[in-house]
């Protein structure tokens, strides 16, 4: 078991935990599939065997887990994965974020949920993309105005010339 979270670990961007004690397996199975959908996958794990694989990976676990956990791994997308867990417990009492790992350091709750209000990845790099690209299509545009305004003015003065001729 230990091999196997710590191969995940490796695979992984980022970990959550939430404590899935009152979840019964239809929830459970539902919370894996919308974890699927986010690029990740979930585990219940054992506490002391995860920490160990935590450890032997070089995470800095700050405090003890305690409780039941089960544990989300980030595999392509982190803020996607963050946005789950928020979504299955912002919608319950039950269910409690506990903490979470992100570059091998450990993030509180509050930390999760302000990942998980980040927008996807395909829309940061479009909005990052766009950001790049303004100063160069501004500069595209304003060295091509004078030959457009040109153009428009050439236009009009044949335009003019044909039409007293088609009268």
């Amino acid at each position: 078991m230990v091999a196997e979270y710590s191969e995940l670990l490796q695979k992984s961007q980022a970990v959550f935990i939430i404590e899935h004690g009152k979840m019964n397996m239809k929830e459970i199975d539902t919370f894996r599939a919308k974890v699927r959908e986010a690029g990740g996958v979930a585990h219940i794990c054992k506490n002391t065997l995860f920490t160990i694989a935590l450890k032997e990976q070089g995470y800095e676990v700050k405090s003890k887990l305690a409780g039941t956990s089960l544990v989300g791994f980030a595999l392509q997308d982190a803020p996607a994965l963050a946005k789950a867990f928020d979504e299955i417990t912002a919608k319950s009492e039950i269910f409690a974020l506990k903490k979470g790992f992100l570059d091998n350091k450990e993030i509180s709750a509050q930390q999760i949920k302000a990942l998980a209000d980040l927008p996807p990845l395909p829309v940061m790099r479009a909005t990052l993309l766009g950001t790049i690209m303004a100063p160069a299509s501004q500069l595209v545009r304003t060295l091509a105005e004078p030959a457009r305004g040109l153009a428009a003015v050439i236009k009009a003065y044949s335009e003019k010339d044909s039409a007293p001729a088609a009268a």
